[in-house]
Parts: C-alpha cells; sequence; structure tokens
C-alpha cells in the first residue's frame, strides 16, 4: 500500500511558497500539483494518515497568509481546463484551477465574457470564489455571485454538486469558502454576451464625489474613485460598455517609466523623510490623473489594471450610506495627525449586496474603501497608526474585511458582523470534522 501512494502521488520538498506581495510566505511540508481527482483523493488519505493539514493554493495572489501552510500544499495550477460551454444559457464549467486570465481568453472565442472582474486575473477560479474577489458597480455583486453551480470534494473523499437548487445551503456557504470546506474542482460561472468597456478617467475633488456619489452611481454601470491622501484630489473612473471600436489615450511611457519606476524610488525616499508622502501624493496626482484619459478595450482588459509593486493593503466593505462620512473621518484622522502617512490611492468601489453568507456585501449594498502602503524595493513603510485608524473607522461604520486582504479580526468580530456566520461554522464542521483544511489564518476566523 506504502508503495502504491509513492508511485502515484508525488509530492515535493523544499518548496517555498510566497503571496505576490512577498508579505507572507511558509515551507510546506510537501508541495503536489495534481492533475486528477484521485490524486487528490490520495493526497487528502496521505494527510489523514500522517496527521497532516492540507492547504489549496490558486494564483497565490491573496495579501494575507490565508494559504500558507507548513503541512500539504495543493496547487491546483494543472487542474485548469474548461470544460464545458453552454452558448443557450450562456454558462461555462471550468475546473478551479483554471486562471481567469486564461478563462477569459477562451470565453471570447465563444463570444461570452464575465460581466465582471477584479484587478487582477493571474488568479484561479476556486481562489476568486474562495476569498470574495469584488469589483465595481452598484449593479453587480461580487465575483462569486457569478457562480451557478459548483462541486466540492469533501474531506471524506465524496463529491457534491452544488447550485441553487442541490445542496441549497453548502452552495451559498462554498461561494464564500475561505478553503476550509473541501476542495473546490468544478465551478459554473454565469456569462454575459463579449463587450467593449469606454473608460472615462477624469479629475474631480473629494468634495464633489462626496456630495453628488448618487448621481455617479447612476451616470456609470462601473464607477470607481480614486482619493488622493492629504489633498482634496480625486481621479473619477467611469466605465461603461460601448459599440465604438478600441482606442487609447494612455501612454506607456508615463504610466510604466514614469509612474512604477519614479513612485517607488520617491516612495523610498519618503521613507527617511515622511513628510514628503503629502508632496508625492499630490505630484503623482498632477502628472497621471489630472487630464482626462479615455480607452475603449474588449472588458477584461479594462477590468484588469497593473497593482504597481510590493504593497500592503486593506480592504472593508461598510453599508454604502456610510461612505461619506467614513472617508472623511479617515480624511480628518490624516489631518489631525501630521505624522501619520497614507500613500495614494485610496480607492473606493460599490458593490451590489447578495445572500452569499460570508460575502463582505451580505444582505447589503457595500463600499469597498481600499487602502495602500507599498514597499518600495521590498522596504517596510510604518504604517501600523494608519492601519489602526482606519480599522477603528470601518468597524465603527458596521465594516467587514475583505477575506483576501490581512486584518485583525477574530471570530468573535464575525460572529456580530455575519447574520449567517454560525450557519457557515455549523457546514464547515459537517464537511470537515477534523480540520484537515484549517490553517493559522482560519484558526483565528473559527476558533
Amino acid at each position: 500500500l506504502a508503495l502504491g501512494f509513492l508511485v502515484q502521488v508525488h509530492g515535493q520538498g523544499g518548496v517555498k511558497f510566497q503571496n505576490w506581495a512577498k508579505t507572507y510566505g511558509s515551507s510546506p511540508e510537501l508541495y503536489f500539483q495534481p492533475t486528477s481527482v484521485e490524486e487528490i483523493r490520495e493526497i487528502l488519505d496521505m494527510a489523514r494518515q500522517r496527521n497532516k493539514r492540507v492547504k489549496m493554493v490558486g494564483g497565490g495572489h491573496s495579501p494575507s497568509d490565508i494559504a500558507c501552510t507548513d503541512d500539504f500544499m495543493i496547487q491546483m495550477g494543472k487542474m485548469n481546463r474548461v470544460l464545458k460551454v453552454d452558448k443557450e444559457k450562456q454558462q461555462v464549467t471550468v475546473e478551479g484551477g483554471i486562471f481567469l486570465s486564461d478563462l477569459n481568453i477562451e470565453l471570447s472565442k465563444h463570444g461570452l465574457a464575465l460581466a465582471n472582474l477584479g484587478a487582477v486575473s493571474e488568479v484561479s477560479a476556486a481562489g476568486v470564489i474562495g476569498t470574495g474577489t469584488h469589483n465595481t458597480g452598484i449593479k453587480h455583486g461580487i465575483l462569486p455571485t457569478q457562480v451557478v453551480a459548483l462541486t466540492l470534494l469533501t474531506a471524506s473523499g465524496d463529491i457534491l454538486e452544488c447550485s441553487e437548487s442541490i445542496n441549497a445551503d453548502i452552495f451559498q456557504a462554498a461561494r464564500l469558502h475561505l478553503g476550509c470546506l473541501g476542495v473546490v474542482l468544478t465551478v459554473t460561472f454565469q456569462c454575459v454576451p463579449q463587450f467593449h468597456l469606454h473608460e472615462v478617467v477624469f479629475p474631480s475633488t473629494l468634495t464633489e464625489v462626496l456630495d453628488h456619489l448618487d448621481d455617479h452611481l447612476k451616470r456609470s454601470q462601473y464607477f470607481r474613485f480614486l482619493w488622493f491622501p492629504h489633498s482634496e484630489n480625486v481621479s473619477v473612473i467611469y466605465q461603461d460598455p460601448t459599440n465604438k471600436p478600441p482606442s487609447s489615450s494612455a501612454s506607456w511611457l508615463w504610466d510604466y517609466a514614469i509612474g512604477y519606476y519614479l513612485l517607488e524610488f520617491l516612495l523610498w525616499i519618503s521613507t527617511f523623510v515622511p513628510s514628503l508622502v503629502c508632496w508625492i501624493n499630490r505630484f503623482f496626482f498632477w502628472l497621471l490623473f489630472s487630464s482626462r484619459v479615455e480607452n475603449i478595450a474588449i472588458s477584461y482588459k479594462i477590468f484588469n489594471y497593473e497593482c504597481r509593486f510590493k504593497q500592503h493593503v486593506q480592504d472593508w466593505a461598510i453599508p454604502i450610506e456610510k461612505t461619506k462620512e467614513a472617508l472623511l473621518e479617515l480624511k480628518a484622522a490624516l489631518e489631525n495627525n501630521p505624522k501619520m502617512v497614507a500613500h495614494y490611492p485610496v480607492e473606493v468601489r460599490f458593490v451590489r449586496g447578495d445572500e452569499i453568507w460570508l460575502s463582505p456585501c451580505f444582505q447589503r449594498d457595500s463600499c469597498y474603501m481600499n487602502i495602500i502602503m507599498y514597499r518600495p524595493y521590498g522596504k517596510n513603510v510604518p504604517r501600523l497608526n494608519y492601519w489602526l485608524t482606519y480599522e477603528g473607522i470601518m468597524k465603527k461604520h458596521g465594516g467587514r474585511p475583505h477575506w483576501a486582504k490581512a486584518h485583525s479580526c477574530t471570530r468573535k468580530d464575525f460572529e456580530k458582523m455575519y447574520p449567517a456566520f454560525s450557519k457557515f461554522c455549523s457546514i464547515r464542521e459537517k464537511l470537515d470534522p477534523a480540520g484537515i483544511f484549517l490553517n493559522s489564518y482560519l484558526e483565528k476566523v473559527f476558533y
């Protein structure tokens, strides 16, 4: 029997896992890249026999330790096929390991697209729904709301089909599964006909945008804005479907050469002279965001954008009606505390409420407020004050943290935040009684 194991499943030792921002990492004892359900079953059996835990990982983009483990790690990248395209229903069924960047291209061959995408497509289908990836658009939910069915391989080796009509409870739990219910083998997405987006980026002020928030939300289907801390400067971004041909007024030189390298260099200097940050934020607004820019391209090319360089981020969702109050509080906190510096941008996005148990938008339209501190050349910039101030404001306004991002919440917080939290826990305990899919991030959530 033991020999049978060695022949079929090979785990690599000595692999070092790091997330994209290199802010978290771990050294799994064994690292697997299975190609079949049978192989995953054997890995789970081996883990049970050796009393090890198992962690699934997709693109490793989450800026937190949600995917880290020192036991067994399963990277699903080899299980990445498109299994079925149903043109009539406009649905696609894929293996959980497929990257959205590959899926976007496949769908486009069939004249289809996902109605909404996050900033990054180097992420796996199972991972995107695991952490509740979102974009913006008050008519659009978080990405998992586009999932109409999925199959789950549980700790005991059973395969569960889940949808609104089969295993409905498990479906509402598994559409945002945190990697702790089992292995997501397949995902079925509801798509829409392929479309182009017209993006218009133009300057405004914080006062104007907050005073006319409803107008902006009505005016553009995918509306978001960037606020430049330590100033009134705002960059408004409208994205809307269009029939016009692709075109672009953006400049590679400015966006990359200057937007990337100069920014990193100046932020590095600001680690010695923190008061420069206010000036840097204003300078970059003037340089890159003070004139109107338009782009037209196929939808996924507009949804995806460059995350620049290594960074720490936090992203909480608050009830949409609290947007103005919370942002002005954050602004006042920075003004009253000159030693506290905040990199640009604070990105503000809007998402429709849903019924997914652990969705930060559960039963309420929400505003996500994403704050960032870059790490120029990998150097850490002091952020603790800013981080705690922000978390305090978010908590005060009934916020819920994005599951993929670092936060300091524990089970007590989640029980208050999520009406269905105990339901999720009971399903998790039923599907994984031995806690084989837990890790230290998840222990804080559930214990």
